[in-house]
């Protein structure tokens, strides 16, 4: 995996690419918020149709999905350490939807 720059990101991102697919890895587990979403949009603003971001997190991040739900397709797993792992792909033929300035939690669903 190789280390890259990703503007407006709080933490350190990396990049690998294996079959075609390029991911980009991400880890806001130990991260408050606001820094889990901030980096999960910073990083959302990489993906094309031909690659994914995985982000590890203390927790699902369930403000985020409504943000980002209409341009992209995430997928959960909790892992056995109680963390989640947050895949998102970018849906085919998506049109740019998203507002990647609405980096902040606010109301239902985040939990401070």
């Amino acid at each position: 995996m190789e280390k890259i720059e990703v503007q407006g990101a709080t933490v350190d991102f990396f990049k690998s690419i294996e079959d075609g697919l390029t991911t980009y890895h991400f880890d806001t587990s130990r991260c408050g918020p606001p820094e889990p979403m901030v980096n999960a949009m910073a990083g959302l603003q990489l993906l094309d149709e031909n690659s994914q971001l995985v982000m590890i997190n203390h927790k699902s991040p369930a403000g985020l999905f409504p943000k980002v739900e209409e341009e992209f397709n995430y997928f959960v797993e909790e892992l056995d350490n109680g963390f989640a792992r947050i895949i998102f792909r970018k849906k085919v033929g998506s049109i740019n939807t998203t507002d990647f300035t609405q980096n902040s939690c606010s109301g239902s669903g985040c939990n401070h």
